[in-house]
């Protein structure tokens, strides 16, 4: 059976059509009568007939979710029109569908009656045509209307107000007191799609509506509060300069005292709505992108959108909008950093690194913009972009009989998700007619600990290509023994971080050597990455380490540069 709403929504789009697909109910013991209102209103309507109060409960029973209005006598037997409004009214389905109630009685004393029993109009018999349609056409638009609103004012499942509405009401408010300061405090529900996987799609509505209940409680001097979509909620708030210590947490605490399968974190962005000339739509986003600094963090669950924020914001969205010209241009460049043997302190391969100097930024760091370029998936394009830039130089190399060595490209996660990189890199080499071991691939261990088993096949696919994989950053925090056992590494590069860190007592030595001699016993190479001086190098020499790069031996330079070096050699 369809619930109230779904009828709406069906009528209004079928309206939207020209469709005439309301259906009236009159229900009148005269067959003449009938008759007559039939004649009046079946050129715009489907007209279901009824002689009695029962026939007419019947008549609902198959028919009530398309009766856009009933027509109903008074006076009939069996059952008469003013039982039928009490059982009609008891009746959840039915007691929303409008009743017109007709009647040959001058009694005001009746009309008043027939009105306080629920019917929503009154029409004298004997019936004027025009009287009659105009009198239904306008119950039936006014019912709709009313429907409709409600449909869009609130939230189906919480009862908030719904996104719509909490927009238009947040405009009316910021436009008729100009003079008051709000603040929109954004909540969003961490890791709720584990709650829907684990407990069930149920379990998950009902933490929904606890959430919404909890927020409207906490946040008692709230003007509006909404459900965005999904697990984000929003209210308009009076601005204050400082929130009270626990103002954040108290909502936290009520939701985990109701709610038992699982702890809950509830994150919170708070923004001061200023009068720039932004939308409502756009204060909303800025209240909301704010809590991407804390998602994760369970030690902090409130953050607030600041200068600094908005800066950051402005040139993500700024690097967004010209990425891809930046890359039809040639404003990136791959720079190399050589690699050296820690035995010789001879050259044994490079690094492609990417660099982008943009014409109004000037040389920006990658760290600026990789960590973007992987949420918004353009990385894959880039990192196409280095592969083939890469694959050119060796081809290059070796027509001029240059000595080559293998360079390292990075493969990042978006790239394992979004690409068949083995098919891709084969079908590269192939183009630029070079070895798999000219092309060593580094891949971040995070990757593993995000989705180890797809990209245990990959690496599998891409060893038994013949290629040689890098274990990029080990040592940040996701190694594990599991993961050295199980994927198909050829060397590790020790983090940075990782190195520098590690060379502070005898305790941080002994951990860094156990690493190189489980490496030497799994026959893995190791790199050690970031070496900036000589004592470093000479410790990781003595430990065992096989290659080193890092400002100690030569920083990331263009490729003139590095075609220099090899010319040199």
């Amino acid at each position: 059976m369809r619930d109230g709403n779904s009828i709406i929504e069906n009528n209004y789009e079928a309206q939207m059509k020209g469709a005439t697909i309301s259906k009236i109910l009159i229900v009148e013991d005269s067959p003449i009568n009938r008759q007559i209102l039939k004649k009046i209103l079946d050129d715009s309507y489907e007209i279901l007939e009824a002689g009695n109060g029962q026939e007419a409960l019947d008549v609902l029973a198959e028919n009530w979710e398309d009766v856009a209005v009933i027509l109903l006598d008074l006076m009939m037997p069996v059952m008469d029109g003013y039982t039928f409004l009490a059982k009609a009214k008891e009746q959840k389905n039915y007691a929303s569908i409008p009743v017109i109630v007709t009647t040959s009685s001058d009694s005001e004393k009746d009309e008043v009656k027939a009105l306080s029993s629920g019917a929503t109009d009154f029409i004298r018999k004997p019936y004027h045509w025009q009287i009659v349609k105009h009198r239904v056409k306008s119950i039936i638009t006014l019912r709709e209307t009313a429907a409709m609103f409600n449909l869009i004012k609130y939230d189906q499942l919480t009862g908030l107000s719904s996104k719509e509405y909490f927009y238009k009401m947040m405009d009316e408010t910021l436009r008729e007191h100009p003079d008051r300061e709000y603040d929109l405090i954004s909540c969003d529900i961490e890791n709720f799609s584990i709650i829907n996987d684990t407990f069930g799609y149920d379990t998950g509505n009902d933490l929904l509506k606890l959430v919404a209940g909890v927020l409207t409680e906490c946040f008692s001097d709230y003007l509006y509060c909404a459900r965005l979509n999904s697990d984000i909620f929003i209210l308009l708030v009076p601005h204050q300069d400082r929130y009270p210590d626990g103002y954040f947490q108290l909502p936290v605490d009520k939701t985990n005292e109701r709610f038992k399968p699982s702890r809950i974190q509830i994150d919170f962005g708070v923004y001061h709505v200023v009068d720039d000339g932004s939308t409502v739509h756009v204060s909303c986003n800025r209240a909301l992108s704010v809590i991407e600094k804390i998602k994760g963090n369970f030690a902090k669950n409130v953050t607030y959108y600041d200068e600094d924020f908005k800066k950051s914001k402005d040139f993500a969205h700024k690097i967004t909008a010209t990425m891809e010209k930046a890359l039809r241009e040639g404003e990136f460049l791959v720079y190399y950093q050589p690699k050296y043997s820690l035995a010789t302190e001879e050259i044994a391969g490079a690094e492609a690194l990417v660099r982008w100097i943009s014409p109004e930024e000037g040389f920006m760091n990658p760290g600026m913009f990789i960590p973007l370029f992987e949420k918004n998936g353009f990385i894959t394009e880039l990192d196409k972009f280095v592969w083939e830039t890469v694959c050119k130089f060796q081809r290059k190399a070796k027509d001029e009989g240059l000595q080559t060595y293998p360079i390292s490209v990075n493969v990042s996660r978006t790239d394992l998700y979004n690409l068949d990189v083995p098919a891709f890199m084969t079908e590269l080499i192939k183009k630029y007619d070079l070895e798999p071991e000219d092309l060593h691939l580094e891949v971040t261990e995070s990757a593993y600990s995000e989705h180890p088993e797809m990209i245990i096949e990959i690496t599998n696919r891409l060893t038994d290509l013949g290629f040689v994989l890098e274990m990029d950053d080990f040592g940040t925090g996701y190694s594990s023994l599991n993961m050295l056992s199980d994927m198909t590494f050829d060397i590790l590069k020790l983090d940075m971080r990782f190195a520098q860190n590690h060379m502070e007592n005898k305790r941080q030595n002994e951990v860094l050597a156990f690493i190189l001699e489980l490496a030497k016993r799994m026959d893995l190479g190791v790199i050690a990455e970031g070496v900036e001086t000589k004592e470093q190098a000479e410790n990781l020499r003595f430990m065992g380490s096989d290659l080193a790069q890092g400002f100690y031996f030569a920083k990331p330079m263009p490729e003139k540069d590095f075609w220099e070096l090899l010319k040199n050699l």
